[in-house]
């Protein structure tokens, strides 16, 4: 495998959207509107209309398009993803028209629902706003759990895209994410409970297995441990077995190049942690040339610095590469 310095890219390996990217960014949606009519299947239109909504949300590219092409299912939707996005970044940022855009939002996700009544997305997108309702106040964000060790929530939201596209990657993220943020500063037993409910009724290939990677890496970000606590918080044998649970259950069954560049790293960076090197190679070799900057961020000294993550990864690849060149499976 080539030791070239890893890319990020938000669209990974996926050619055609990183093509069309390009086009949205200059503000000419045409090839957009193309990729998004061919798209094959829910799973995949989710991952690409939240990448290019997130490109774009700064702009009024979708809105020029949706002016232009008011009965357009793909810039319906694309429309709504921009308008949560905007309410999700302003809510991050404490600005004062949160409120406004949430509304704006939640309409947006109503008539997306109206327009594409299959679409997973549309549903989506109201999870993703459930994680600004502070406190529950509204009913349909706090629904009595299917399961007792569950916490009331938006089930109701996440059965609506579960419906449309069951074990849908982002929308049990988006309820994750909600799990967060339901009680802040509170131990994560409750979204530990949920990923272990959700992946253990998720089918070989589904990227509900890697969900509980994300909770370990969420935990150790909280505890903000030293690099030698991280070491001993991923060999941990549940830590390990959910590394090797993932990678047989989820990795084994998929297709890298459809994977979620983030579930890709979540998962290299969990066998290296975890010392399963020649495992981890297999993965390292299926993100190349790209990588995302969490959770390898984790492992620096400057969170959220894109080149020192890029580093970390590169010394854990290379790390992995040595040991699988040696005799054993493990080093």
């Amino acid at each position: 495998m080539p030791l070239a310095r890893p890319v990020y890219h938000p669209a990974g390996h996926d050619a055609p959207l990183r093509a069309v990217l390009q086009d949205l960014k200059a503000g000419r949606w045409v090839s957009t509107r193309n990729l998004l009519t061919e798209t094959p299947d829910w799973g995949l239109w989710t991952q690409r209309t939240q990448v290019l909504a997130a490109a774009v949300a700064g702009s009024d590219v979708v809105r020029a398009w949706l002016a232009e092409e008011p009965r357009s299912v793909a810039a319906t939707v694309l429309h709504t993803r921009v308008t949560v996005e905007r309410a999700l970044r302003a809510h991050r940022a404490g600005h004062r028209h949160t409120n406004d855009l949430w509304r704006e939002a939640n309409s947006a996700c109503r008539i997306a629902s109206q327009t594409s009544p299959e679409d997973p997305v549309p549903w989506i997108c109201l999870l993703a706003l459930a994680q600004l309702d502070e406190g529950q106040r509204w009913d349909e964000h706090r629904v009595a759990a299917p399961e007792p060790m569950l916490f009331p929530g938006p089930w109701q939201l996440l059965a609506e895209a579960e419906k449309r596209d069951p074990g849908n990657r982002e929308a049990y993220h988006r309820m994750l994410q909600f799990a967060y943020h339901r009680r802040p500063g509170a131990p994560l037993t409750e979204a530990v409970n949920f990923v272990h409910w959700a992946s253990a009724a998720a089918p070989a290939g589904s990227p509900l297995h890697v969900l509980p990677l994300y909770v370990r890496v969420e935990r150790y970000r909280r505890e903000g441990g030293s690099e030698r606590a991280l070491d001993l918080h991923w060999i941990a044998e549940d830590a390990t077995r959910g590394a090797l649970r993932a990678l047989q259950l989820w990795f084994d069954h998929a297709q890298p190049e459809a994977a979620s560049l983030l579930d890709l790293n979540y998962l290299a960076h969990a066998l290296w942690g975890a010392h399963h090197f020649h495992d981890a190679v297999r993965v390292f070799e299926a993100l190349d040339p790209f990588y995302a900057v969490v959770p390898w961020t984790y492992r620096t000294t400057s969170p959220g610095d894109a080149d020192a993550a890029a580093e970390a990864f590169v010394q854990a690849r290379a790390r992995c590469l040595h040991a699988a060149r040696g005799p054993g499976p493990r080093d």
